[in-house]
């Protein structure tokens, strides 16, 4: 199967002509604009995205988090230093 279709547009018959008079390189320029367009397009997602998740975490309360962390590293050093070696 091959890697790339074919796009096609209608554009005037003018603009065309005069594209060519320019020497633009049509196909070269709609491949570039469309592979720009898609790049926008996910970075708006994931921006998005991004926002969402943020809201999340602004919620959460990292004092606790942390505080709940030193506690069980605690109770692992005291479960660890009071059981007796094998």
């Amino acid at each position: 199967m091959s890697r790339y279709v074919t796009v096609s547009t209608k554009v005037r018959r003018k603009l065309k002509e005069e594209a060519e008079k320019l020497g633009i390189k049509i196909s070269e320029l709609l491949r570039r604009a469309l592979e720009e367009e898609v790049r926008k397009e996910k970075l708006k997602r994931l921006e998005e995205e991004l926002d969402s998740i943020r809201s999340a975490l602004d919620r959460i309360n990292m004092d606790r988090i942390v505080r709940g962390i030193r506690e069980d590293r605690e109770n692992r050093l005291t479960v660890y230093s009071s059981t007796p070696p094998h």
